[in-house]
């Protein structure tokens, strides 16, 4: 959905023609925090420490490195690579403390066929729901907090998530929470049925124009600033 709004042929690339793309380090920096934050609420809640959490670090490098070889030769100085690791895990304890709370599941497959035509999916990083009944739907960042005013299309992920989460269980999750650890920033929203409604006619306004440019087979290109980072510029017919 982000890859269609943003460029329609970047979309293409990736989902239609499936086009490899290397490993990106930020990308894989996320992985690994978040599959350390996974691991540590596996631990009883008395052991979810700091200490625990860079326990981790280690294995789960290894395991990383495993399934994905090629890092091995993107991370050239591999204490710089931990000490960052360790800096963002040390940024997420001072946004929460594991110790606190239980949380009810992480990794959540959410899934839903939001029109006859359109079937739409997502992991969410943590679900919690309070003993008594309250949701709390709560995504990992490893980057630093969007700038003011552009904190609604951050929000809008997750508030897809409360969408797939409120049709399939009939619950309105009671708070939207996104961590940012490179910053230690928290923005928390509050979703209304009114907001959650908007975003499903949002995103079947975005199904219908993928639909449209699959069968028509026309993608348009839209050019901005994300073009810089793009893997696919070099053959994207706007720079050529």
């Amino acid at each position: 959905m982000n890859d269609f709004t943003n460029c329609p042929q970047l979309y293409k690339y990736r989902a239609v023609d499936q086009l490899p793309e290397p490993a990106s380090i930020d990308a894989e920096r996320g992985k690994l925090i978040h599959a350390i934050l996974e691991d540590l609420f596996e631990l009883p809640a008395g052991e979810r420490t700091f200490e625990s959490a860079t326990e981790l670090l280690p294995r789960k490098w290894q395991e990383q490195l495993a399934s994905t070889p090629e890092l091995a030769t993107l991370v050239l100085d591999e204490k710089e690579w931990f000490d960052r690791a360790q800096s963002l895990l040390t940024n997420y304890f001072i946004l929460e403390n594991p110790v606190a709370f239980e949380p009810s599941f992480r990794e959540l497959h959410l899934e839903r066929d939001i029109s006859e035509e359109i079937y739409l999916h997502g992991y969410v990083d943590r679900l919690d729901i309070a003993p008594t009944g309250e949701v709390r739907i709560v995504d990992y960042k490893t980057g630093k907090s969007p700038k003011p005013g552009w904190e609604e299309k951050a929000l809008f992920q997750l508030r897809v998530y409360a969408l797939l989460y409120w049709r399939n269980q009939g619950v309105l999750p009671h708070l939207l929470q996104l961590l940012y650890l490179g910053d230690t920033k928290t923005i928390k929203s509050v979703p209304t049925e009114s907001q959650l409604l908007s975003t499903e006619r949002i995103l079947n306004a975005i199904g219908a124009e993928i639909l449209t440019a699959l069968e028509s087979d026309h993608f348009p290109t839209k050019k901005s600033r994300l073009c810089d980072w793009c893997f696919f510029k070099a053959i994207c017919p706007a720079h050529n």
